[in-house]
């Protein structure tokens, strides 16, 4: 950690208080919902390479006022207790925030992957697995893991296997866990739903010129110069979306060993392939390098999107940041010292809790597909098709009868005789929970004059929509 730098449990900490002390909380509920309710350690051994292998993982519950509780695990030897808590924090605080009825948790496992075989991680995953079920620390009813850094689809089906083997009676068993592989009970869009989500928070954002200006920008995505540091499934995805379908320059990418610049707009394809066969930045010939890549933060650009771990941008690099408007695609990736600085220079921030919550949006989507037992689209899709089929011949005949000669432009009939998929419908749950949630939090933000930023309107939806179950609870 940097000197003068908060702890991210800290800053989270910080920034909770802040926003709370502008609320009129009853007396004792504002530390309610600040603290954890419970944080297990679980430490097992597994045999591998002929000896005992001992890990420490962590599952932390924060609230608990709706259930089953939601939240990532990550594998990475640099999970703390702390960490895990101040994550499953956030959770709670983005759950409420994007109105899904999840409270928050987080978990880790201090390994790191990239030391084992598949085989080898499927034993330590499936034992973890155990320790959480004895625990109840998952399940369909009261904890559902998800990928973080360091597991994906992989880790996710072994997990769903392994509680369906010690719970063989639990019909919504393959709802223990989401981000699951689409033939074992996944849902389509769960892989890219972050980073996409980051995508439909920028193009909400950029409908709104009052905000706009607050940032000295104008216009639309197209042409804007971004900077994105960790290109692993978040940021690629971002970067992704944001050159090909939106039209703006990925001008640098940060990474592990180094970073790429290129004014005219990296191929962001062509990087992350380079990346997959190289294990790195180094020697791609699409932009030029330098090799301390973290100095790519402070490049000039209109937005710089943070896409990797926590505590990135701190008080010692703050001031040098030039940038117009950061948005938070990883968990925490500002301090609590590295906001008051930007603020005063006038940067706007989409906080972490708004703008990284598709992940946690299109796992409510599959938590509940699984529970239904039945695909999104499925029972109406024909259906919407037959509708649109019977319009379509309707304009044509009472074109004919009239002799008008109506026509269809090219192409929009078949395009309009196509009923939703599974795909298109979360894309539009997701268009829409971002567009309803921006709208909720910059209320808050111009309804008083306290709140000076998004950050803090956003930690004052989210308190307020807990205290406001927990008193329905008798709290």
């Amino acid at each position: 950690m940097a000197v003068g730098t908060s702890s991210f449990r800290d800053s989270v900490d910080r920034m909770f208080g802040h926003a709370a002390g502008l609320m009129d909380l009853p007396p004792g509920l504002e530390e309610k919902i600040r603290v954890c309710n419970s944080t297990y350690t679980v430490r097992f051994g597994v045999r591998l390479r002929g000896a005992i292998h001992t890990f420490t993982g962590y599952r932390s519950v924060h609230s608990e006022q709706m259930e089953p509780v939601k939240g990532g695990i990550r594998y990475s030897l640099d999970v703390t207790q702390d960490e895990v808590e101040a994550l499953a924090a956030l959770m709670s605080y983005k759950c409420a925030l994007v109105d899904i009825p999840f409270g928050g948790s987080k978990g880790g496992l201090c390994i790191d992957p990239r030391a084992w075989d598949e085989e080898e991680l499927e034993k330590v995953t499936r034992r973890f697995t155990y320790e959480l079920s004895r625990r109840n620390l998952i399940s369909p009813s009261q904890n559902v893991p998800a990928p973080d850094m360091g597991t994906g689809e992989r880790e996710m089906a072994w997990m769903a296997d392994a509680y369906k083997r010690l719970h063989p009676d639990d019909i919504n068993a393959r709802a223990c866990v989401t981000g699951k592989p689409l033939g074992l009970g996944g849902i389509a869009g769960r892989v890219e739903a972050t980073g996409r989500g980051v995508q439909y928070a920028l193009r909400e954002v950029f409908r709104h010129d009052d905000v706009l200006k607050r940032a000295g920008l104008q216009g639309g995505l197209a042409g804007k110069r971004i900077v994105v540091q960790g290109l692993g499934n978040v940021g690629y995805h971002a970067a992704q979306f944001l050159s090909l379908e939106d039209k703006a320059l990925v001008t640098t990418v940060i990474e592990r060993d180094g970073a790429i610049s290129n004014p005219q707009g990296i191929n962001i394809d062509a990087l992350r392939g380079h990346i997959r066969a190289t294990g790195g930045v180094r020697g791609f010939t699409g932009g030029d390098y330098r090799e301390e890549g973290l100095l790519g933060l402070e490049d000039e650009c209109d937005i710089l999107i943070p896409a990797a771990v926590e505590s990135v941008i701190h008080a010692d690099n703050a001031e040098r940041i030039r940038c117009k408007m950061i948005i938070e695609a990883a968990n925490g990736p500002v301090t609590a010292d590295a906001d008051e600085i930007l603020k005063r220079k006038g940067v706007v921030i989409v906080p972490d809790m708004y703008a990284n919550a598709g992940g946690v949006t299109v796992s409510y989507f599959e938590w509940v597909k699984n529970l239904s037992q039945i695909s999104l689209g499925r029972l109406e899709r024909r259906h919407e098709e037959a509708r649109a089929r019977m319009l379509i011949e309707e304009l044509e005949r009472i074109s004919a009868d009239t002799g008008t000669n109506f026509k269809l432009a090219k192409g929009f009939k078949d395009q309009f005789l196509i009923g939703a998929d599974e795909l298109e419908l979360v894309r539009s749950g997701l268009d829409d929970t971002m567009r309803e949630t921006f709208g909720t939090m910059k209320e808050a933000w111009m309804a008083n004059r306290n709140i000076d930023d998004l950050r803090t309107a956003a930690y004052v939806v989210a308190i307020r929509r807990i205290s406001t179950a927990y008193g329905s609870l008798g709290l």
